[in-house]
């Protein structure tokens, strides 16, 4: 990339970072006589009180930010809409730095139950629970986007084997209502299996790239398609309304209508509407559209620049940089080529990134949990979307995908104990510390192998020298005797046949009959002083354990090939 291109890109995110918060609630498109299409405020009025609704979208793609603006100012003018229960699948929050995302809504008395697969970025909900405002409620994504399916069917439950023997299972921990007390059935088990109910879907609201003059819907040029078919389908099967938001206005073709016009209800047009975080849907980079020949490693360098210039998403140095090496070492010695395979968000991003620096994702179908299949998988801020992706399908459909198809998962850890569980979902006891499951629960049931990626120890000191790692402040070990919250059940796993892997800082263990054994250990570690002795969880160190080439600690002469 030249001096003058990332110019630009400073340029881009600094003019997106100073006009972020714009909107335009009483904008409509000259020319249209279609009633279907209304302002932003309009549509806000029309949400009944005490209602249930679901926003559609992920991280950064196709934000419904007009509408949660339109809702927070109706309700701040007139205290209507009030008392509603807010619902989205995957994460919608902006940390708390972030406008335009649904911690807009996050206002005494606008939401009094708010239900996703993931909270930690809705900081503003968190903060509304620890003073006893709202009611959180967390399930895993792949049963969120299957309940919004089963609605469209006119069904109100589904069976699933998904987070049994976890904390969502009743019989075994807490269950799916984070802040505790009374609360719906919305998870309780029948027979080995867990029976899932969502409230009924009375609104929807999503952002689309584009309408023509009668009302039907293009997803042409989005990023993603997440919830948007089974949401709306909900919707109308509850006798609801369906509401979209589009960037513009575009000539009618039959053959690439998305949704047509009878399904959808109002029609609001924002053009300042975003593709994906900082990026303009009516300037799409088409790097995020399905069926386009891209260069990849440029696409990949001005993605990893704008979350550079961003410093919303962690940055990593030497020592993340040798534990994403650990991981795609394992990763090459395991994995098959021609694995259809998910990556998770966080040091599992590293793992890809390294995956992609080495050749070997040519050999490697990717795909992410909003339905994007094929390609690379964006990072950070760009999250759910990736770069030149084979196709688009919805959310339900991949995570049906993943049940029968996916051959193997790499995803994060908080915790991991003695019986090979992982807590993924709860960093400690305040409700500000809580993560949610995400779509872990179901992408980790359906993975033939998973590998489960984190530091050995939480605020510690790591450095890499001559070669050698060699931990220069000891801090709280990650292996614990129990997990503070299961989000994935080892016992469970193994019995499903799956191969188990925990790559760390200092070495890789897998998950037997045995429990927990020291598989790889990188140069510089004593396995018996700094991992048997150190962690609380109880270590089986194999006959064979391999110490790793320092080339995978230091990256000089690092290559890697499948085994």
């Amino acid at each position: 990339m030249t001096f003058f291109e990332k110019l630009r890109i400073y340029a881009r995110v600094i003019r997106w970072r100073l006009t972020w918060n714009r909107r335009q609630l009483d904008y409509l498109p000259p020319g249209i006589t279609n009633k279907k299409f209304i302002t932003a405020r309009e549509a806000a009025n029309r949400v009944p009180d005490g209602s249930v609704a679901l926003s559609g979208g992920m991280a950064g793609n196709a934000r419904c930010s007009v509408f949660f603006w339109a809702i927070r100012e109706a309700f701040l003018k007139n205290g209507r809409p009030n008392n509603l229960t807010w619902i989205n699948v995957g994460a919608q929050g902006g940390r708390g730095r972030a406008p335009g995302t649904v911690e807009e809504l996050a206002l005494p008395g606008l939401v009094r139950r708010y239900i996703t697969g993931h909270l930690e970025t809705a900081k503003a909900f968190l903060q509304l629970a620890e003073k006893q405002q709202v009611e959180l409620v967390t399930m895993p994504q792949g049963e969120m986007s299957l309940l919004l399916e089963a609605q469209g069917r006119g069904e109100d439950s589904i069976l699933s084997t998904v987070g049994v023997g976890t904390f969502i299972d009743p019989r075994t921990g807490s269950g799916p209502v984070v802040t505790g007390g009374p609360a719906e059935p919305y998870v309780v088990p029948e027979g080995d299996l867990l029976r899932y109910r969502l409230p009924r879907i009375q609104t929807v609201f999503f952002n689309v790239p584009y309408a023509d003059a009668e009302g039907n819907i293009y997803f042409t040029d989005a990023a993603t398609i997440t919830e948007n078919l089974q949401g709306a389908a909900a919707a109308r099967a509850n006798g609801g309304q369906v509401i979209a938001t589009v960037a513009g206005i575009v000539p009618k073709d039959e053959s690439k209508i998305g949704m047509p016009a009878s399904n959808v209800n109002a029609i609001v047009v924002h053009p300042l509407n975003e593709q994906t975080a900082s990026i303009p849907q009516l300037k799409p980079w088409k790097e995020f559209t399905s069926g386009t020949k891209v260069n990849i490693p440029e696409a990949r360098e001005k993605l990893r620049l704008i979350n550079h210039i961003m410093k919303i998403t962690p940055v990593r140095g030497e020592v993340e940089g040798a534990l994403a090496r650990l991981g795609t070492y394992v990763f090459s010695k395991t994995v098959q080529p021609g694995a259809l395979a998910n990556i998770g968000v966080g040091y599992a991003e590293e793992v890809c990134r390294v995956i992609f620096e080495q050749g070997l994702d040519k050999d490697i179908t990717f795909t992410t949990e909003t339905g994007v299949y094929g390609g690379l998988p964006a990072p950070g801020i760009f999250f759910g979307s990736a770069i030149a992706p084979e196709k688009m399908i919805t959310s339900a459909e991949m995570f049906r995908l993943y049940r029968t198809s996916l051959d193997v998962a790499v995803l994060g850890f908080l915790q991991v104990d003695s019986q090979g569980n992982v807590n993924g979902s709860n960093r400690g006891p305040r409700y500000t510390d809580y993560v949610g499951p995400g779509g872990f629960p179901d992408i980790a049931m359906g993975a033939k192998t998973i590998f489960f990626i984190g530091t050995w120890m939480a605020k510690a000191h790591f450095a890499i020298e001559n070669g050698r790692f060699l931990i220069k402040k000891t801090g709280q070990v990650k292996f614990v005797e129990q997990v503070d919250e299961v989000t994935f059940n080892g016992r469970i796993g193994l019995e499903l046949g799956k191969q188990i892997f925990y790559v760390t800082s200092i070495g890789v263990f897998q998950l037997t009959e045995n429990g927990l054994e020291l598989r790889w250990v990188v140069p510089g570690v004593d396995i018996e002083r700094d991992i048997v002795s150190a962690s609380k969880a109880k270590i089986h160190v194999s006959k064979n354990v391999e110490t790793v080439d320092a080339a995978v600690l230091t990256g000089r002469g690092f290559k890697l090939f499948w085994s």
